[in-house]
């Protein structure tokens, strides 16, 4: 499958993506809440999603459900009657599932519940207490450090309700029920990395994939709150995953103009690995890395946990933790690149469609060499060299086609070209000569 043409005519989406961000940049966004419903509504306009709402309380695997969020108001007046840290004006101000408070306090007194970074004075932190009430604001250190003695009047119109968390997904069928599986969190509030890059990418992809004439296999889109969500997808549809994932991921943090991390699964060698692999080996665009799997860091954690190991690993651009604006109001529009995020949509739809091809081959012919001439195989016209590269791939893939290689692990033990190895693979099928013993 040739994709000289695929990147050039993908630059059309940049401005509506970015139109996407402007968007959903403002919503209040937590582990529950109106936010989240709202941030899957607008992606809906792009990706066909169905809506899972878990009740407060469930009980998933070790965890349970918490209760929904509700926000009305958040702002604390100084002494001089000026409203400061208003949620309505940076939503990342207000303490994320902070619990409600209305009272005065002394500036000595609200200093236990401001969160600043001494290191980015400028910086908002992103702070969350899901778990355990408290409430609280965070503002830059600048700030922190100007304000004045006196009586402070804080407000927090929060409440907690027996609601439900929201969880969406979108199955894009193919001729096989053996699925990749794909997933995002839509929990964090205003950042730009490491929030909406990630459904942005996935929505996207979705449409690229839905274009495709046909698909082989069936591609799971998953839009959940973090740890939380993914583990309730697990308790609900974990059996599911482990009988039909071919190869997953999660995908965040997408947007930087940054050479990729390529974050394997807890498996290390599956398909996914491999193939992800291959395709930032051979594409010889940009540059990259690879880590082996660390049980910390996004959802491929859980979805890798003891109990389940799937296949699922993170491609990534701007590594969360390491990039310094992390879960901090400098990880905004201005920090990422539209560009950046098409070009990373690009490289997991190359991966797609590299899973496409990578089935298992086996020679029909069970010992020996198979006799190529009679199958108008033997190759002997056109430029010599095209037609010694082309039997090379062709001694490869009937040599390895045993029923235990796939294409790409073909690819990487031969040095050569999978899309040209797929070439030579469908000629070899339509000669009767090799067959799919998995796929």
């Amino acid at each position: 499958m040739k994709l000289s043409n695929s990147y050039s005519a993908f630059q059309e989406d940049i401005e509506e993506i970015e139109n996407y961000f402007d968007r959903l940049w403002p919503l209040l966004r937590s582990i529950t809440g109106e936010g989240v419903r709202k941030t899957h509504d607008i992606l809906s306009e792009i990706i066909p999603l169905e809506r899972m709402e878990i009740p407060s309380g469930t009980c998933v695997l070790d965890w349970e459900v918490p209760k929904e969020w509700v926000v009305r108001d958040a702002y604390i007046l100084t002494p001089d009657g000026e409203k400061i840290l208003d949620v309505w004006e940076n939503n990342l101000q207000l303490v994320n599932y902070s619990t409600p408070f209305k009272g005065t306090m002394s500036k000595s007194e609200l200093e236990n519940h401001l969160y600043s970074i001494p290191e980015l004075p400028d910086a908002i932190p992103y702070v969350t207490s899901y778990y355990k009430p408290r409430w609280g604001f965070c503002l830059p250190d600048y700030m922190r450090k100007s304000m004045k003695e006196g009586s402070y009047d804080i407000c927090i119109d929060t409440e907690f309700i027996q609601g439900s968390m929201t969880l969406s997904e979108a199955v894009l069928k193919g001729e096989s029920e053996r699925e990749v599986f794909l997933s995002t969190y839509t929990c964090h509030p205003s950042m730009a990395n490491n929030e909406l890059s990630g459904p942005l990418a996935l929505a996207f992809l979705y449409k690229r994939l839905a274009a495709l004439p046909n698909r082989r296999l069936t591609y799971r889109f998953v839009f959940l709150p973090e740890t939380i969500g993914s583990i309730a997808y697990l308790a609900y549809n974990g059996e599911h995953l482990i009988k039909t994932m071919d190869a997953g991921f999660t995908v965040t943090c997408v947007g930087l103009d940054a050479p990729f991390t390529l974050k394997k699964s807890r498996q290390g060698n599956s398909v996914v690995d491999r193939t992800a692999e291959y395709i930032l080996q051979y594409d010889n665009t940009f540059p990259y890395k690879i880590l082996e799997f660390f049980p910390s860091g996004s959802d491929e954690r859980q979805y890798c946990s003891p109990g389940y190991n799937l296949p699922v690993a993170s491609l990534i651009r701007g590594l969360y933790a390491e990039f310094p604006e992390y879960h901090t109001s400098l990880d905004n529009k201005d920090l990422i690149s539209f560009e950046a995020l098409s070009q990373s949509i690009e490289i997991y739809y190359k991966i797609c469609l590299a899973l496409e091809k990578n089935v298992i081959y086996r020679n029909v012919i069970a010992r020996g060499e198979p006799f190529l001439a009679k199958r108008n195989l033997l190759l002997g016209t056109g430029a010599q060299r095209k037609v010694e590269n082309e039997m090379i791939l062709l001694q490869w893939l009937l040599n390895f086609s045993d029923g235990k290689h796939d294409l790409i692990s073909i690819a990487n033990r031969s040095g050569q070209d999978f899309w040209l190895l797929d070439e030579i693979a469908q000629r070899c099928l339509e000669a009767d000569l090799i067959e799919i013993v998995h796929g």
